[in-house]
């Protein structure tokens, strides 16, 4: 890392899941970041008791009920909080009328901030990182004169947090700069409140929040996502909303989610123990190197490999698929990024990588 990015504007931003290969191949999903324990039975329950009527009803366009939910999670109120269909729509809205000219983006880091602020027109200045810790001397240094900056907290995909570094960013880079600040992995950190900047954010004006449920309550497959900002920078940035943009379902599950209290920090358990076992079991064999994290899920360096062919052949061979990291701008082609699952997966996981160990 440290060497100048480029970014070139691709059209496609690659990511993992089941449907980046051939499903019927996958036995072990390795490569998508969730709550390890998946969705809440609440949520579950809820969809199913009440299929028939969320079904056949057009949902609440302003997701009133699932916002009143995040409300009472987040201790804000709601004229702070917009909802989206996932995080990826806010991240669109916000490119689309924040990135007018030139936007800061750090590297490695999800593909999405580079894609859509390339289709809103705006120039890309990618910084990297270094031994993948942000510098955020060079981020405020490249920010000046830029619309937007985007920073991402615990990175993905590294894991790592650099909570110290992105306040000394927004608290440093001038008011008229829009800063998006991704926390949807910060749930399950260790110690989320203490990272987090969601306690500060009426002490920035421009400073946009972007959290998750996906990620922290397992509703990947609904799409629900949202975002903490001034009520005036909030109507700016919804102001692209469509009519009813989540559905019944989500907006049903997501409440139901939330009223789950013990769901996350059980979560958080499993990933500080999983995430340790995992590192230490991979540190022992020759062919891998993992690399420190503080998110649920982290980097793992290939010893004499391409990352995309042994992503292949290690779900060809074993049904177990991992996140090839060659396709975030900067990364190279010798790493890929695993998600800390429960132990049975893990096992299968580790089983997997030792069988291409030597």
């Amino acid at each position: 890392m440290g060497k100048e990015i480029v970014s070139k504007g691709t059209s496609v931003c690659s990511h993992g899941g089941v449907h980046s290969v051939d499903p019927k191949l996958v036995k072990v999903d390795c490569s998508s970041s969730v709550n390890p324990l998946g969705t809440p039975k609440k949520a579950i329950a809820t969809i199913q008791r009440n299929a028939k009527s969320l079904a056949q009803l057009y949902p609440d366009p302003e997701s009133c009920e699932l916002k009143k939910s995040l409300s009472r999670y987040l201790g804000i109120d709601q004229e702070w909080i917009i909802v989206g269909s996932g995080a990826i729509e806010i991240i669109y809205w916000f490119a689309r009328m924040f990135a007018k000219s030139r936007v800061v983006i750090p590297a490695p880091t999800f593909c999405e901030y580079e894609l859509a602020s390339h289709k809103a027109g705006a120039g890309v200045t990618l910084v990297p990182l270094h031994d993948f810790e942000l510098s955020a001397d060079e981020i405020i240094e490249k920010a000046k004169g830029a619309d937007a900056v985007f920073l991402c907290n615990p990175n993905n995909p590294t894991g790592m947090l650099a909570t110290k570094q992105t306040r000394k960013i927004i608290e440093s880079v001038d008011s008229s700069t829009k800063i998006l600040l991704d926390e949807c992995f910060i749930e399950l950190v260790d110690t989320p409140d203490a990272n987090s900047m969601i306690g500060r954010i009426r002490e920035f004006d421009n400073l946009v929040i972007l959290r998750s449920l996906t990620k922290s309550f397992g509703l990947a497959g609904l799409r629900v996502g949202y975002s903490v900002c001034n009520p005036a920078l909030g109507n700016k940035l919804s102001a692209f909303k469509i009519p009813w943009n989540v559905n019944g379902f989500a907006q049903a599950a997501g409440v139901a989610a939330l009223a789950d209290k013990k769901h996350m920090p059980r979560a958080r358990t499993i990933v500080r123990k999983e995430r340790k076992y995992l590192h230490d079991s991979i540190l022992k064999l020759k062919s891998f190197r993992p690399s420190r994290s503080d998110a649920n899920y982290f980097l793992v360096r290939l010893q004499s490999r391409n990352s995309a062919q042994f992503r292949n052949e290690l779900l060809r061979k074993t049904g177990v698929l991992v996140r090839d990291c060659s396709t975030f701008s900067g990364m190279g082609s010798q790493h890929v990024r695993i998600a800390v699952k429960a132990r049975k997966e893990n096992l299968r996981l580790l089983k997997a990588l030792e069988s291409f160990d030597g």
